[in-house]
C-alpha cells in the first residue's frame, strides 16, 4: 500500500503582529492534527519559525501548541522531517529528542512511492547568490555558532530575531534576474533522472513540468497557506 506524503515550507512563525500570528499558527495546528490520521510522512521544508536559536538548556518561548502538535506527530509514529532554512539559525537535538525529527542539513535526495525527489529549502541553490552563500557559511560554522551561544539568550535571540527580519526583507527584494534560479537547479536535477524537485525559500508558490519531470515551490504561508500532498502518484498542491 503507498504511503501518504504531506509537505509545508516557509511558515515563519513570530514575523507577523499578535493577531496574523494567533491566526496563523491556529492554522497549522489544525493543520498538523488533520495530518495525524491523514498521512505517513511531514516534510517541513524550512523556515518554520522566522528565527530559530537554540541554546543548550534554553530555546525560545511562544508557539507551545505548534510544539505540541508535533509533540502529538510523533506519538503516532508519524515520520518527521525537517531542512534547516535560512532563518534557522541554530538547531541542536531538541527537534530530534523531543519530536523524533529527522533534521536535513542540506539537500535530499529520496525515492517516494517509486518516484524519485529530490528536496531542499532552496538557500544556497541559486547560482547568482554568492554573497548569501558565504553569509550561509559563517553561519552554520560551529565555532561562529559557539561563540554566539556565550550571550546572554535574551540578547542572542533578540539580535537572531532582528538579523531574520533582515533576511526575509534580502531574500524578497533580491533581483536575481529574469531567469528563476531554482528552476534552472531543478532542471539539472531533473536531467539526472528525478520526477518532483521540491523548494521553499523563494516565497513565491510555482509549479513547473519539464521533460518528465516537476519543479514544485510551495510558496509561503505569509500570504497563501498550503501544504503539498503526495499519493496515488500524484502531486497536489492544497490551499487553507
Amino acid at each position: 500500500m503507498e504511503k501518504v506524503y504531506f509537505f509545508i515550507s516557509d511558515i515563519h512563525l513570530g514575523l507577523q503582529d499578535k493577531s496574523q500570528e494567533e491566526a496563523k499558527e491556529k492554522k497549522l495546528v489544525s493543520f498538523l492534527k488533520f495530518a495525524e490520521t491523514n498521512c505517513d510522512e511531514l516534510f517541513i521544508v524550512g523556515d518554520l519559525f522566522d528565527y530559530w536559536f537554540e541554546y543548550k538548556r534554553v530555546y525560545q518561548k511562544g508557539f507551545y501548541r505548534t510544539l505540541a502538535a508535533l509533540k502529538d506527530l510523533s506519538e503516532r509514529k508519524i515520520k518527521l522531517h525537517y531542512f534547516i532554512g535560512n532563518h534557522d539559525f541554530l538547531h541542536r537535538d531538541f527537534f530530534e529528542k523531543e519530536f523524533g525529527v529527522i533534521m536535513h542539513t542540506d539537500r535530499l535526495s529520496i525515492e517516494l512511492n517509486g518516484k524519485k525527489f529530490f528536496i531542499a529549502h532552496g538557500d544556497g541553490l541559486v547560482s547568482n547568490d554568492t554573497g548569501y552563500n558565504i553569509l550561509k557559511c559563517i553561519l552554520r560554522n560551529k565555532f561562529f555558532q559557539w561563540l554566539y551561544s556565550l550571550l546572554h539568550p535574551d540578547i542572542g535571540i533578540g539580535i537572531a530575531s532582528k538579523t531574520s527580519k533582515s533576511s526575509r526583507a534580502y531574500t524578497d527584494k533580491k533581483d536575481y534576474g529574469e531567469v528563476d534560479g531554482l528552476y534552472e537547479t531543478a532542471k539539472k536535477k531533473i536531467d539526472e533522472g528525478f520526477d518532483y524537485i521540491l523548494f521553499g525559500h523563494l516565497h513565491k508558490r510555482i509549479w513547473q513540468t519539464y521533460k518528465q519531470g516537476n519543479y514544485i515551490n510551495l510558496g509561503s504561508w505569509l500570504d497563501k497557506p498550503c501544504y503539498g500532498v503526495f499519493k496515488n502518484q500524484k502531486f497536489e498542491i492544497v490551499e487553507l
